[in-house]
């Protein structure tokens, strides 16, 4: 028999893209009100991976990735993504979105992204939203998935996701002592 425990804090980690660079501050401010202070933050990074967003926010966007002090329950993930759709709706413009926020979370083994589109490989957590089993930790590395998304799988991203990893560990050790 498996005995129920208490599942760890997670790292948030919130990926923003748009096409116009100047949204940046003010939705970092927003997700700073509603989250807490930011940890990391990655540079520019090109999301040129796919065509799928370029019909509603337009050609070159561009990505860049946040992750915050406070940890997290995993549970919360849901209502995390329901408060950054609330703040795509804010920005967006003539029913486009103008800026794209994709939450999720980072353990010592597997980062999890939500999102609200259901599929074979996602699990439904409430409030319509569904946790995408992204990358997983082992062997010393990420490790992607068949249905990992290609820029989670670049170099940039896996860089800034590595940042985040270590930077988790030394927060939830640093807890588990306090």
């Amino acid at each position: 028999m498996s005995l129920p425990s208490a599942p760890q804090a997670a790292k948030l980690v919130i990926g923003i893209f748009t096409r116009d660079a100047t949204r940046l501050p003010p939705v970092l401010e927003d997700l700073i009100k509603l989250f807490g202070d930011i940890d990391l933050l990655s540079a520019w990074m090109p999301f040129d991976y796919t065509h799928y967003y370029e019909r509603e926010m337009g050609p070159a966007l561009m990505r860049r990735m946040a992750a915050f002090k406070p940890l997290i329950a995993q549970d919360a993930l849901a209502a995390v993504k329901l408060k950054t759709n609330a703040i795509e709706q804010q920005y967006s413009e003539d029913r486009k979105r103008s800026v794209n926020i994709d939450p999720g979370y980072m353990l010592r083994e597997r980062f999890v992204l939500a999102t609200g589109k259901n599929f074979a490989h996602r699990i439904y957590i409430g409030g319509h939203i569904y946790a995408d089993l992204t990358l997983i930790f082992a062997k010393g590395s990420f490790q992607s998935l068949p249905w990992t998304y290609p820029d989670y799988k670049a170099s940039d991203m896996q860089s800034f996701l590595y940042r985040v990893r270590n930077k988790y560990i030394k927060d939830i050790t640093e807890t588990e002592f306090i």
